[in-house]
């Protein structure tokens, strides 16, 4: 008789729950990655997305629930516990200095020497880093002022790998972007991917979430409301996931204006990155 294992998830939550005051931010989060899984995590503003990642990335302590990584159940306490586990964010703003260069901005807060900087080591690692993503970057010597957006992404995820990440949360990673700079941050998930990292991709933007995410899970206000398969699920099932909507309510609304409405829809989908109303 053969016994077959099923590996854990890579990371795993179970009934997370936050709340800030009266309001409910999050409430019995269920979520699963998988190494080299793309999941996408979307929903409308305030759907409890930023939360989530705060929970994760160790910004709020969670009220309730479970978090484990590797099979095992852990504590993320703060920043420094979630990049120790193996989990790193790169948040929407990036946080990159301009004034520095791309080795300054890869070590700044982890510089390497102690009496002096040991710049070479350093700027041979930044190489190193940004060959493993295929980065389009002439130097790491570069002042980050001079870097198209993708490429700036390209660095901050480059800076989020420092530490051996098995998880990578990727907040709004192609927002803002012009078409070819796009095209440069989904190569990078991919290769992020195919390296067996964990990967979660916040995005309003549909097409990006197809190209690159293996399932779509949906927050709505603060609670899971679907997982779906990234490549059969249809826009309107996403949709009236994050809307609250129903799918013949969806269909018929875009029949009765011709078609309008689903374009519209999918416009809404990509509306700036969520502030949540707990903020």
């Amino acid at each position: 008789m053969t016994t077959t294992t099923t590996a854990p998830p890579l990371l795993s939550l179970r009934g997370v729950t936050k709340t800030f005051g009266a309001v409910n931010a999050l409430t019995d989060i269920d979520l699963d990655v998988a190494r080299g899984e793309v999941v996408a995590l979307v929903g409308d503003n305030g759907a409890g997305k930023s939360t989530l990642v705060k929970v994760l990335s160790g910004v709020h302590a969670p009220d309730a629930g479970t978090i484990s990584f590797d099979g095992r159940p852990v504590t993320v306490a703060d920043p420094s516990a979630a990049i120790a586990l193996g989990i790193a964010t790169v948040f929407q703003d990036l946080a990159l200095c301009e004034n520095l260069d791309v080795v300054g901005n890869l070590f700044l807060g982890q510089e390497r020497g102690r009496m002096r900087l040991d710049e070479v080591s350093m700027e041979v690692r930044s190489w190193e880093l940004l060959q493993q993503l295929s980065a389009k970057i002439p130097t790491v010597r570069i002042p980050i002022a001079s870097l198209s957006g993708g490429q700036r992404q390209t660095v901050a995820i480059a800076r989020s790998l420092l530490g051996d990440p098995q998880v990578i949360i990727l907040d709004e990673p192609t927002a803002a972007l012009g078409v070819a700079q796009t095209a440069e941050v989904l190569d990078l998930i991919e290769r992020l991917r195919q390296r067996g990292l964990g990967v979660i991709m916040i995005s309003h933007n549909m097409e990006d979430v197809r190209a690159v995410a293996d399932r779509v899970v949906v927050l709505r206000l603060g609670r899971n409301n679907g997982s779906f398969d990234a490549r059969s699920v249809s826009s309107e099932t996403i949709i009236a996931a994050i809307t609250g909507a129903t799918d013949n309510v969806v269909t018929r609304r875009r029949e009765r204006v011709g078609g309008g409405s689903a374009g519209a829809s999918a416009a809404a989908v990509d509306a700036p990155a969520d502030e949540e109303a707990t903020r």
